[in-house]
């Protein structure tokens, strides 16, 4: 069941990417596996999955001290600054960077433990209130403050669009962060470059691919529905 719904989302993505006239390699499937245990992270990862997204630190150190070390692992969720020590020198990307003090601390952290850390800016596009980020207006500032820190390294930026019955409800908020990180790009900020853009979840992936993602975050629609008695 698992691969089967693994597979179904490739397929989607591959058909949006010829939608949009793109690459399939262009775009790259992270699996969030928040709260599902790791036999069925096994699962996928046996399947071909090498990128998997937590959303608590704690999941994500348990699942990277289980699983083998090829596993690219993306910290997609909420990070408070007492937990980046953990993570530091266990994922391959920070999505959820959403503030100066956040990522002075991944410097901080990154020094110390000499290593480099890749992170998104994360941008509240349609400005939910309940939701984190950065305004659409302050993206660029808070790229150029963050691109003076040691350690760090930015790769672009993740958004977070609303829950909508329809995708294209969404459209919108995908192009935004598309011309962000395209305005952004021609300022040629020192120790910015914009490879990525994480947007697109289990409800609107396939819009967000036709609109530029390079990585997409989904959970249910591989995994199924989420178990919040963990």
């Amino acid at each position: 069941m698992l691969t089967h719904n693994y597979d179904q989302v490739v397929q989607n993505i591959q058909a949006a990417c010829k939608r949009a006239e793109r690459k399939p390699e262009e775009v790259t499937l992270i699996a969030v596996s928040k709260t599902k245990p790791v036999s069925m992270l096994s699962e996928i990862y046996n399947h071909g999955c090498r990128h998997f997204g937590e959303n608590k630190v704690q999941e994500l150190v348990e699942k990277y001290e289980a699983l083998p070390k090829d596993i690219k692992w993306h910290m997609i969720g909420h990070l408070q600054r007492n937990k980046v020590k953990y993570i530091v020198d266990k994922v391959f990307l920070i999505h959820s960077v959403d503030s100066l003090r956040l990522a002075e601390e991944i410097s901080r952290e990154a020094v110390k433990k000499q290593v480099q850390v890749n992170i998104l800016i994360e941008v509240n596009v349609a400005r939910e209130e309940s939701k984190f980020g950065c305004t659409p207006e302050n993206a660029c500032e808070l790229t150029m403050a963050i691109a003076k820190l040691p350690n760090i390294c930015i790769k672009g930026y993740m958004t977070i669009a609303p829950y909508v019955e329809n995708p294209e409800d969404n459209r919108g908020h995908f192009r935004k962060l598309k011309q962000i990180a395209v305005d952004i790009m021609r300022k040629n900020i020192d120790n910015v470059s914009i490879e990525y853009l994480s947007m697109g979840m289990t409800g609107d992936y396939e819009t967000a691919v036709e609109e530029g993602a390079d990585f997409v975050r989904v959970g249910t629609g591989i995994f199924g529905e989420r178990d919040y008695t963990v």
